[in-house]
């Protein structure tokens, strides 16, 4: 059954991911054409990009997960879910800067540094983009597969900041964005506790 799921997913071309990929912008850019938006619109587009780019960054990290627990390789997919992340995150960010900050940069500055969330997320951002802009095989030649790897780690820093991130910049109970930090820690409990080594062992068996 593995084999035969696998089988198929080797058929999909990756260009499919791209394109449901980009769904969640085109139902966004819809709504903010026909008046489908809710009271506060630019609240609504913030925060719909933020949370589709937090959508994709854990489905990045279920790959890893998704195979050494059950044998199920989406490792063709993962580049494009890591990059569909930081296209929607720099969306997210583009929107603040431009309709919340109208590009004021010194109010900008002082209010990451005022504002815990905002700090969290703009440090989460800064990773993203250092992971998205080596995503490419020209950056693993000229860095060495080992460094490469070492610096594509930081995506375990990237993605809990990111949920902290959504949480503190609710004003209510976040049981949402709570739920996603849980399911974060346990996607990266899970590359530690399933070792590499052992997760080959199993596709052996």
């Amino acid at each position: 059954m593995r084999q035969q799921v696998n089988g198929l997913l080797r058929r999909v071309p990756v260009w499919t991911v791209w394109l449901a990929g980009l769904l969640p912008l085109t139902l966004l850019l819809w709504d903010t054409l026909t008046g489908g938006l809710g009271i506060d619109p630019v609240r609504d587009i913030e925060h719909r990009l933020g949370r589709t780019a937090l959508y994709f960054l854990i489905a990045s990290l279920a790959v890893t997960p998704l195979l050494r627990v059950a044998g199920v390789s989406l490792m063709k997919f993962r580049r494009a879910l890591g990059l569909l992340c930081f296209t929607y995150a720099g969306l997210h960010v583009l929107s603040w800067l431009s309709m919340d900050m109208s590009f004021l940069w010194a109010q900008m500055g002082r209010d990451i540094i005022k504002r815990p969330y905002l700090l969290l997320g703009m440090t989460g951002f800064a990773l993203l983009a250092a992971l998205a802009v080596t995503s490419n095989n020209a950056s693993i030649r000229h860095m060495g597969a080992g460094a490469w790897r070492r610096l594509h780690k930081l995506v375990y820093v990237a993605a809990p900041l990111v949920a902290l991130h959504w949480i503190l910049a609710l004003k209510t109970f976040p049981v949402t964005p709570g739920f996603w930090l849980l399911v974060i820690l346990a996607l990266l409990g899970l590359r530690v506790a399933i070792p590499r080594p052992l997760a080959r062992k199993r596709q052996i068996a």
